[in-house]
């Protein structure tokens, strides 16, 4: 039995790791390129509007340029796009060029994928922990787990964001992209375990976030097909919008406002698959932006490698600097993920994270199970060790002891067969925070990232009560199906201590110390955030402080974790902010008309009425968006000349409409 436990431990670890976001980077040659510039190309595209960057206008004009279409670039500039001209610049392909890649029974596949049109990159935070970021169009929501939860209705308050709109943004969202979970049996034993151990009360299937135990969305469908935030998209207008593939942006680019006295953004530069460079600027109208949704690695590096930062570290790289910023790239965090594999005597279904556990200290609790490992991907899995053992520039090496126990675990791989699952915990924050500096010039390079996990001894603290947790959820009843009951979970920490599931020394004590255990085997599970915090770096309208034209909007401003996944929160802060950005664009912060019954006019196939603004449709031609009385001058000026141009008979007001 012990031998046996082992090599499923060795197996089931390396996938774990890779939930927890490993892969491999491989820099790319021209050939390269060119196959992965083919295979997009190539696919039928989902849009007419997303193309490869080798197609785009060596110079070209937009009243938006968001940067990164990511988890909330996608919703950001969708919504945009209803009321303006907006291009959007990925660094990485499409996710629709292969739809198998990104179903369910692929997880583990696609994390662990090397070519070059793979879609994550890895990198090593300076704590030694393997990490991951996306660069592909859809960002996270192409990678992770899956799993769709609202944030806490006092984050909500907290943030400063209205309620309603909120919530509405999230319901947008969800009429897309989320499902109710299946709940089989690893899942369920899993629920009623929690239960058991006292996470109450069971609040069912739900999307709020609420103590207890409850079941989760998710973006994986019946059938195992994720949807993911370049669905989004399809509430785009086509006209009015580009996305282009493989843009790799390098710079942001300013002038000076002599009647702002302050730097002002009109333009970036980006490189298409080909290395030619490119340039996006600004129509020259009132309000346009640029937005960066780069992602809480890419947006604080973009800001550091376009000149705003701290100016004695962007100094030194040769950078001119625009704005001395000493916050930028401060408060980076990672939520710390800590784990026990549970081997099964019997079968289980492969599901990623359906349930949780919200408990009052502070852990979220959560599992996957089945996950499987093809025969190919043990080949993959040496490339990948080989590569972080021996990336340049790193002080992390493998011992001789170490880099055995690797050759073990690959050989375990030939034919693997996984029976079991993993159970998880996450904390809440966190408190801990680190820096994120940048090494290089070049935006396709790594910064250098420190999160200082367990820092603060609060976060120490409910690691501990959450892995408790997790051995009373293993010990309990509910769950007594999927034990070997000869099998104590002191032999499952004790074999877990001896894999190298990440860069950190082991010490002999974290076999009987949890605080140990936690410290040396923390993972990420890729919540990390900061580096450009809301009201530090950007006020709470999401503009950059000290800098006209440009905003950052996507997780690099929150300063803890929305809740037990931040992906909902991030994909509704997308349309959240679109629509306020759009609203006011139209509006020009015109003060609210307190009358709701005050007329306005849209046009109709007759012709021009006179209706309540309250009934107005979006999208009829008069206004794309609305905010009670509101509208705009211009655009029914604009309705009338078309409608008359059409042929159709104008039915003026008998009475004016204020403004």
């Amino acid at each position: 039995m012990g031998w046996v436990l082992e090599q499923f431990i060795r197996a089931f670890l390396v996938g774990c790791m890779f939930l927890s976001g490993l892969s491999y980077f491989d820099k790319v040659s021209l050939w390269n390129s060119l196959i992965s510039w083919y295979v997009c190309v190539d696919a039928a595209s989902k849009y007419t509007f997303v193309r490869e960057a080798t197609f785009a206008p060596a110079i070209s004009s937009y009243d938006y340029i968001v940067i990164g279409g990511g988890s909330c670039g996608c919703p950001l500039a969708a919504t945009l796009s209803q009321g303006a001209r907006v291009l959007v610049l990925e660094r990485g392909g499409s996710p629709y060029t292969n739809p198998e890649q990104i179903n369910m029974k692929n997880f583990v596949n696609t994390l662990s994928e090397i070519s070059p049109s793979s879609f994550s990159q890895p990198f090593i935070s300076r704590d030694g922990v393997l990490n991951s970021r996306a660069r592909v169009l859809g960002g996270g929501s192409v990678l992770n787990a899956g799993f769709y939860s609202r944030a806490s209705s006092s984050y909500i308050r907290e943030s400063g964001w209205n309620e309603s709109l909120a919530m509405d943004s999230y319901e947008w969202v969800e009429e897309k992209l989320v499902f109710e979970p299946p709940m089989m049996q690893w899942q369920s034993a899993v629920r009623d375990g929690l239960l058991e151990v006292g996470v109450l009360p069971y609040n069912g299937f739900t999307f709020d976030h609420l103590y207890g135990t409850k079941v989760g969305g998710t973006i994986f469908d019946k059938d195992g097909n994720r949807h993911t935030a370049a669905d989004l998209f399809e509430y785009a207008d086509p006209k009015r919008i580009s996305v282009y593939l493989h843009a790799t942006v390098h710079k942001i680019l300013f002038k000076y406002n002599t009647e702002k006295r302050r730097p002002q953004a009109y333009g970036v530069i980006f490189k298409d698959a080909f290395g030619v460079m490119h340039r996006a600027y600004l129509s020259k109208k009132p309000r346009n932006e640029i937005i960066l949704s780069a992602g809480a690695i890419g947006s604080p590096q973009l800001l550091m490698l376009s000149g705003i930062g701290p100016a004695n570290h962007i100094e030194a790289h040769g950078i001119k600097v625009v704005l001395d910023q000493p916050l930028v790239g401060q408060g980076m965090a990672d939520n710390p993920m800590n784990l026990l594999v549970v081997p099964s005597p019997v079968p289980v279904e492969v599901s990623l994270i359906e349930t949780v556990g919200i408990t009052n200290f502070g852990s979220f609790i959560e599992t996957t199970s089945g996950l499987s490992l093809g025969h190919s991907w043990s080949e993959r899995l040496q490339g990948i060790f080989e590569f972080v053992a021996n990336q340049s520039g790193e002080a992390w090496t493998f011992s001789p002891e170490a880099e055995e126990s690797i050759a073990d675990t690959i050989r375990s791989l030939a034919n693997p067969s996984l029976k079991g699952g993993i159970i998880i915990e996450k904390i809440t924050g966190p408190r801990s925070t680190g820096h994120l500096e940048i090494i290089s010039t070049n935006p396709n390079d790594n910064p250098s990232v420190t999160f200082n996990y367990f820092q603060d001894p609060e976060d120490l603290r409910i690691c501990v009560q959450g892995m408790k947790t997790i051995i009373d959820l293993i010990n309990s009843k509910a769950f007594s199906k999927f034990r070997y009951h000869n099998m104590p979970v002191q032999a499952l920490i004790d074999l877990m201590l001896h894999i190298p599931m990440n860069l950190r020394p082991k010490h002999a004590n974290a076999a009987f110390s949890l605080e140990q255990y936690c410290i040396d085997t923390v993972l990420t599970i890729w919540h990390y955030h900061g580096g450009c915090q809301s009201g530090k770096v950007v006020d709470h309208n999401y503009k950059v402080i000290g800098v006209e034209a440009l905003r950052v909007i996507d997780g690099s401003t929150f300063s803890r974790s929305p809740g037990t996944n931040p992906q909902a929160t991030i994909m509704m802060l997308g349309r959240y902010m679109g629509e306020k950005i759009i609203r006011k664009r139209f509006f020009r912060g015109r003060k609210k008309n307190k009358d709701k019954d005050k007329k306005a006019t849209r046009i109709s196939s007759q012709g021009i009425h006179s209706i309540t603004l309250k009934h107005m449709l979006i999208g009829t031609g008069l206004c794309h968006f609305y905010e009670e009385d509101i509208c705009i001058r211009s655009k029914i000026r604009q309705t009338r000349k078309e409608t008359a141009e059409k042929g159709y008979p104008i039915i003026h007001q008998k009475k004016k409409v204020k403004f």
